[in-house]
């Protein structure tokens, strides 16, 4: 593995080899950051729109990680860096830490960085309770992902070491490295939501702990761990990202980049961005580009946040998505490739994906792509006999508000799922009753409680079968969801 100097300067070597050959002298020389003459306002918002969508997962990344560890000690879901946070039950619909959460796992996550030496995580025996714990890097690809599917519920201790590090582990440790200096691991560990269980997976979090390597094998006290008042904790994470103007964006996102370099394939993409005084490696300063230049940029923050959503529909003719009975997913989310708008998009949608071996997310806006879902109708979700979604660790159906956070329902309840016990028609096949109102007693265990307006849906397939029938090969389809008469 490279270390982040070297791919920087592999990133440079390039940029300056790409753009020397068009004879532009700022571009070929990347310590010169005054404005850029013959740049016009619609060349460089396009520039800046690219680099834009390229940037989201990285800044979304960095508001993620302010959320979730600018606390003094740790707590349910938050924890300061380099500390275990342990979740002990679902998020409430108040949250919004998280976007598009889950009522099926309890998150067990922490933020480490891994720039001067390793980290070293242990994981106890976990019997036949489904858990994952994938890792992250800053640009939301996941590196490393240990959990049932890779190991079983087996005992197992595992190093993450930063880009470049060269030394020894302790005898018996998995090494799994990160591109990326910060590393996000994002812990699942299935839970069935009654106190029983609640107790019984919080024995397994408490046995989940992580430490420097140099305090590896001996007691060790986290630091103090100080508090930026000026950090945003309550508003969610894309609202926050969302709202931030283009320069100031950009801005943050060349500080990012100087710990996170871009990889090496990104080259041709990061030489663009030079032409607009974006170089990794150096900051970005507005006040030194062209009037015009400026302009340009202070558009590309709504056309880039444009240029994410549509990458939906523009995936499926592309291939990258998959769009079928009112409901669309990807089988390739997880690590990205050169693929920015779906990495940003994915980013969007809900930080944190997993490989798709790992999880499927499909989800559905409405019952056709020009119809949108109102808690002012009634719908039907139907499965034939024996036809429930097939996944070897669980599955799930969530509703979530317009923004992709939970609603209050008078049953407290989020998702219908495995561990439920619905109600089968006399053929064996299976309702799913996805409205504002109760459907009656009779069909109450078959509810999904929407809310009164706008609302969107979430399958979540963990462990999909890789064999017929599945949702990675086609050989298996989610059924539509109809308006009810």
């Amino acid at each position: 593995m490279r270390s982040s100097i070297q791919r920087a300067g592999a990133v440079l070597a390039a940029l300056l080899m790409i753009t020397s050959c068009g004879g532009n002298d700022q571009a070929a020389n990347p310590s010169k950051t005054s404005e850029t003459p013959g740049l016009s306002e619609s060349e460089a918002s396009d520039i800046a729109t690219e680099a834009y969508v390229y940037a989201y997962p990285l800044v979304s990344m960095e508001f993620t990680r302010r959320g979730l560890t600018n606390v003094p000690t740790a707590e349910d879901i938050k924890a300061p860096m380099g500390q275990i946070a342990r979740m002990r039950v679902y998020p409430k619909p108040s949250s919004r830490t998280i976007t598009a959460p889950n009522a099926d796992t309890l998150y067990t996550q922490a933020w480490f960085n891994v720039a001067k030496e390793p980290w070293i995580v242990t994981v106890p025996e976990m019997g036949d309770r489904y858990f994952l714990l994938p890792m992250l890097d800053a640009w939301t690809n996941v590196f490393a992902s240990p959990g049932t599917r890779n190991g079983g519920g087996k005992p197992r201790t595992f190093a993450i070491t930063g880009p470049g590090w060269h030394g020894t582990l302790p005898p018996d440790v998995l090494n799994y490295e990160s591109p990326t200096a910060l590393v996000w691991m994002l812990g699942r560990i299935y839970c069935s939501g009654t106190p029983e269980d609640y107790d019984a997976v919080h024995k397994l979090q408490d046995q989940i702990t992580a430490v420097p390597l140099s305090s590896f094998g001996q007691p060790w006290l986290p630091p103090f761990a100080t508090v930026n008042p000026n950090v945003d904790m309550n508003t969610a994470v894309r609202t926050q990202v969302n709202a931030l103007p283009a320069q100031d964006y950009l801005a943050l996102f060349a500080r990012l980049l100087k710990t996170n370099p871009p990889a090496e394939a990104d080259a041709p993409t990061i030489a663009k961005f030079a032409k607009i005084g974006l170089i990794p490696g150096q900051d970005f300063d507005a006040t030194k580009l062209s009037k015009a230049v400026n302009s340009g940029i202070a558009k590309s923050a709504k056309l880039g946040q444009d240029s994410i959503s549509k990458w939906r529909e523009d995936g499926v003719v592309a291939g990258d998505f998959i769009s079928k009975n009112g409901w669309a997913y990807t089988i390739k989310a997880g690590n990205y490739g050169t693929n920015y708008r779906q990495r940003a998009y994915v980013t969007e949608v809900g930080v944190g994906a997993n490989l798709p071996e790992d999880a499927v997310y499909p989800t559905s806006d409405g019952p056709e792509v020009t119809q949108k879902y109102s808690g002012a109708t009634k719908y039907l979700m139907h499965f034939d006999k024996d036809q429930l979604p097939p996944a070897r660790g669980f599955w799930s159906l969530t509703v979530y508000d317009a923004d992709h956070f939970f609603v209050d329902n008078p049953l407290n309840r989020y998702t219908l799922s495995l561990r439920d016990k619905f109600t089968p028609n006399s053929d064996g096949s299976v309702d799913f009753y996805i409205q504002a109102d109760s459907p009656g007693p009779g069909k109450e265990s078959n509810w999904l409680p929407a809310p009164k307006d706008q609302f969107n849906l979430m399958l979540r397939l963990y462990w999909p079968n890789d064999k017929k029938p599945s949702i990675l090969n086609g050989t298996w389809h989610i059924p539509p969801v109809k308006a009810m008469p």
